[in-house]
């Protein structure tokens, strides 16, 4: 097991770091205000195309991307230490079309999808001329539970005609998305698993309402979070994604991969609460002397570098396990590290957040919005509580 970076990933590290302190660290003011004079939040920023353009041409995009030889052909313990670096910035992701929901969408389509899927969806993806939402969510049931979901695909002769309620619809209100993942159940009385399909529906399509822009701790982001009512939606029938019935099994191929690609991004947020702690910690006089000196903050400190390093470790370990014996044999390694690193980033994150006292629940520091991503990804993509289950179904497995 040797988790030394390869000479590949040492060298985009050097480049992608390089690039952050550049170009996207000094851009994060201009983004949020761009975003604050513009007349709709939800279109991209002047900025944002820039710094894509530059990415581009330094190549360092869609990083991400493992297969079918599309992306730059990284494993997924080459990409966690870059995934890391784009994390530290709320930005960073999109800089370098490394964002979701468009990921796990890109992905699923290079497995799953059709010539003509990838030649009319993945292909601009991977352009990032147009973004994507994935509408899996449901406010009427638990959709930690894929089994749940009520809304239905029901095949009418060469159509599929969708209805259903979603929400937290990440992506939906951005101008640029053109494509929506939908899933909902095709065949209710078939086999529990096999009762759901994927299918892809343009954005534009008569019968989808955005009911409204949902906040996240009070933050509306820049991609927006929809309810999305669907209302007798008409698709073609080779919209389909895969065949009808696989969609329970795409679900899980997508979240697996994108809970890693969280867990990596939040240790990047991790350090860069500790580095911002640290900051004020060395700065900010209290009481006759620095707050370094004083011995809570110091082992805010301490705690915060183990407890970093050890998700670090945890990350690299399950992306080893993924790359050498596949996702199955990493799922509890997958599960653990969704929930450890995303509790791990909040304490840290909440630490400087404490250390920065009023500036830290203001806007004028990146702490408010971390500590609100970083809490709300302890339900994304499943809550800790499912992971813990799973973690624990598969531990008990051995002693059967």
């Amino acid at each position: 097991m040797d988790f030394s970076y390869s000479a590949r990933t040492d060298e985009l590290l050097d480049r992608l770091e390089l690039f952050m302190a550049t170009h996207v660290y000094p851009a994060e003011p201009v983004y949020d205000g761009q975003i604050d004079a513009a007349a709709n939040r939800h279109e991209q920023p002047a900025i944002m195309r820039e710094l894509q353009a530059k990415a581009r041409e330094a190549g360092l995009w869609n990083l991400f991307m493992t297969h079918g030889g599309l992306g730059a052909g990284l494993t997924t313990l080459e990409y966690a230490p870059l995934a890391e670096v784009m994390g530290r910035s709320i930005i960073g992701n999109e800089v370098f079309n490394c964002s979701a929901p468009d990921t796990g969408n890109m992905e699923i389509l290079a497995l799953y999808g059709t010539e003509a899927q990838r030649d009319q969806w993945l292909k601009p993806l991977l352009d990032c001329s147009i973004r994507s939402a994935f509408a899996m969510t449901e406010p009427a049931v638990a959709s930690s539970d894929a089994t749940n979901i009520t809304s239905t695909i029901r095949r009418d002769g060469d159509e599929y005609v969708l209805n259903g309620r979603k929400w937290y619809i990440s992506g939906i209100l951005d101008p640029d998305c053109k494509l929506i993942v939908f899933m909902g159940k095709s065949d209710p009385d078939g086999p529990t698993y096999r009762q759901q399909s994927m299918i892809l529906v343009p954005a534009d399509a008569p019968g989808i309402e955005v009911l409204r822009d949902l906040p996240m701790f009070g933050f509306h982001d820049r991609l927006g979070h929809g309810e999305v009512q669907f209302t007798d939606v008409r698709v073609p029938a080779e919209n389909m994604l895969g065949t009808a019935g696989d969609g329970f099994a795409i679900a899980q191929g997508r979240l697996g991969p994108g809970r890693m690609h969280y867990a990596m991004r939040a240790i990047g947020m991790a350090e860069r609460a500790l580095e911002l702690l640290c900051l004020r910690a060395r700065d900010r006089v209290a009481f006759g002397g620095p707050l370094a000196e004083r011995g809570v903050v110091r082992e805010w400190i301490a705690r915060s570098r183990i407890e970093i390093d050890q998700i670090r470790l945890l990350t690299l370990n399950a992306s080893w396990l993924m790359d050498t014996k596949g996702n199955a044999a990493a799922r509890s390694e997958v599960a653990a590290i969704k929930v450890s690193a995303m509790e791990v980033a909040h304490r840290c994150v909440d630490r400087a957040v404490q250390a920065y006292g009023a500036a830290g629940v203001s806007n004028d520091t990146v702490l408010a919005r971390m500590h609100a991503i970083t809490r709300a990804l302890q339900i994304a993509d499943g809550p800790n509580e499912v992971h813990l289950r799973t973690m624990a179904r598969l531990e008990m497995k051995k002693y059967a």
